[in-house]
């Protein structure tokens, strides 16, 4: 149990970090006119940030905060994971503050604690993984709602800001939790056993629109605002299936304490989002600032290695041929 709690928690750490490098690359790699409020999805976005160096790092903290959460779901039922994983909007509101430069008021920062909080009671009574098994009629449904999301994602691309924004964080946040139950009712991880299992085809494709469409929103809006929708609904639904379909439960006695943890988390994160609509614009202008940063065009330019002394620009200066000092 303390393995997968720990794990709950790095997931959690990992997918706020990678939230904030994703959207200073996606700032840098879109293409689309900031007076067009609804330009749709840009096939081409999820290409060219395959050139940016913060999406492919981001990625890969993508890709180690899903074995985290893949282990933490090995023990630990549906609405205590996804409860922890939302906990990743207090490190994605500290984390912009720090390297996209926003300023959280007193309020934000009630939140984030709020939202700590919250998954610490839950975390202290979470119960067992249920034991309930489920069939091929469960795990084919997941996959026809993600073909769902994905229609209502197109559509919801289309709107004007500032519901584009939360309409798109709102489906991949749907997306996600889809995610969260397929990889949950996986029957194993061999090959075989993966090429057999339709969960696992609900898990690829749930992930691929999910995060397409969580690109498509921090394109054109605020981090805080888009990973706020997202928090919202991945965590609430999967909580409900568990409960209802696989058979989730807290340890004895404790049932009240984790539900006070579960909603306390999640209306801080309502919180967040409400607060950090105050300030779109300057998220949004802030994240530009830092994507579109030329001095220094490696990772000391958007401050998230700090500690890094060297100065590119003194390797890269022109020298001076006009004789000019």
């Amino acid at each position: 149990m303390l393995v997968s709690l720990i794990a709950a928690v790095v997931a959690a750490v990992l997918y706020g970090v990678a939230s904030v490098m994703q959207a200073i690359a996606v700032r840098a790699a879109s293409r689309r006119d900031p007076q067009d409020a609804s330009a749709g999805v840009d096939p081409g976005l999820m290409v060219r940030m395959l050139h940016e160096w913060r999406f492919v790092v981001s990625i890969c903290l993508d890709a180690l905060g899903f074995v985290a959460q893949l282990i933490a779901l090995h023990r630990l039922p549906l609405f205590a994971v996804q409860a922890f994983v939302a906990s990743n909007l207090a490190v994605t509101a500290v984390l912009a503050s720090w390297v996209i430069g926003v300023t959280l008021s007193w309020q934000e920062w009630a939140a984030v604690t709020g939202v700590v909080a919250g998954v610490g009671l839950l975390g202290s009574s979470a119960g067992p993984e249920g034991a309930a098994e489920v069939g091929a009629v469960f795990k084919l449904a997941l996959i026809v709602a993600v073909a769902g999301l994905t229609v209502v994602g197109m559509a919801a691309a289309k709107l004007n800001e500032p519901y584009r924004t939360t309409a798109l964080g709102v489906v991949a946040g749907f997306g996600y939790g889809l995610l969260s139950i397929a990889a949950r009712v996986l029957v194993g991880f061999s090959p075989l056993e993966l090429a057999r299992d339709p969960a696992a085809y609900a898990v690829a494709a749930a992930g691929i629109i999910s995060f397409m469409f969580y690109a498509t929103a921090l394109e054109g809006g605020s981090v805080t605002v888009a990973t706020s929708a997202v928090v919202l609904s991945e965590t609430i639904p999967p909580a409900v299936i568990g409960v209802i379909f696989l058979g989730d439960q807290t340890r004895p006695g404790l049932a009240v304490v984790a539900w006070a943890g579960f909603f306390i988390a999640v209306a801080s994160a309502v919180m967040l989002a409400r607060f950090g609509e105050a300030h779109h614009e300057e998220d949004v202008a802030m994240a530009d600032a830092v994507a579109h940063r030329q001095a220094n065009a490696g990772p000391a330019a958007c401050g998230l290695l700090f500690w890094w002394s060297v100065d590119l620009q003194f390797f890269l200066a022109v020298p001076d041929t006009t004789g000019a000092s």
